[in-house]
């Protein structure tokens, strides 16, 4: 669809108007998990697409909100799939989680619980706020039958929580720990999909991490704020 200058109503999009549409636009945005790739395998007819917009003088930009990588590493999974992009074409909600703690100047003694991937932790540490959890915590559990108390660390100013294939039970207590028991502490999500293309063969299950945290939140702070990063989201 596209949009008529002088009534702004939506037009079909033609062979007849597609050229008009192609010239008014200098740059493209690209989503990345089932546009450019499924898994690690390349969608066909990706590069040529990609090398025919270059070369017309297009801005191509890649936005994802799979937070599960940093912008470097997938500039390096883009360059394994045969495709040269760099890290400034790309805009991950790892990165847009972690500009927004910079931005509006999330203070220096205070710490980001993450429940998520190494790309979280990678540019949190690139904008200078310490940051810990993640794939550290993956094999951390907690002993109901011991009646198990689980300390926080009180400077957590923030809990970021993204896509996680190793969240357990104890993520999630102490993520929720932070949250509820820290004055002030920011609850940031990366994404509210439903399902992913993780791999080539079928869709996996991606924000239920997110909705995990906040439902147990719901409870006792019904007007509790979350705040989401992912490209569904105003950047």
């Amino acid at each position: 669809m596209i949009l008529n200058s002088c009534s702004m109503s939506p037009q079909p999009l033609s062979p007849h108007n597609f050229r008009d549409l192609f010239d008014s636009v200098e740059a493209f945005l690209f989503d990345c998990d089932g546009v450019i790739w499924k898994g690690d395998e390349l969608i066909d007819g990706v590069p040529q697409t990609l090398d025919m917009l270059r070369a017309k003088g297009k801005k191509l930009v890649f936005v994802t909100n799979n937070s599960w990588k940093s912008r470097s590493q997938y500039a390096d999974k883009f360059r394994s799939l045969g495709i040269s992009v760099s890290q400034d074409e790309i805009f991950s909600s790892s990165f847009a989680a972690a500009m927004y703690l910079k931005v509006n100047n999330f203070p220096s003694q205070n710490k980001v619980y993450v429940i998520g991937g190494e790309g979280i932790l990678e540019e949190l540490q690139l904008a200078g706020i310490t940051a810990f959890g993640g794939p550290d915590d993956a094999n951390k559990t907690i002993d109901l039958k011991q009646n198990c108390f689980v300390e926080h660390d009180k400077s957590v100013g923030a809990v970021v929580v993204g896509i996680d294939p190793n969240i357990n039970y104890y993520k999630l207590q102490y993520g929720t720990l932070c949250i509820r028991e820290n004055p002030g502490c920011l609850f940031i999500a990366t994404n509210r999909d439903a399902v992913g293309h993780m791999t080539a063969l079928q869709e996996w299950p991606v924000g239920f991490q997110v909705r995990g945290v906040w439902l147990l939140l719901y409870v006792d702070q019904p007007r509790r704020s979350l705040l989401w990063w992912g490209n569904r989201q105003p950047l």
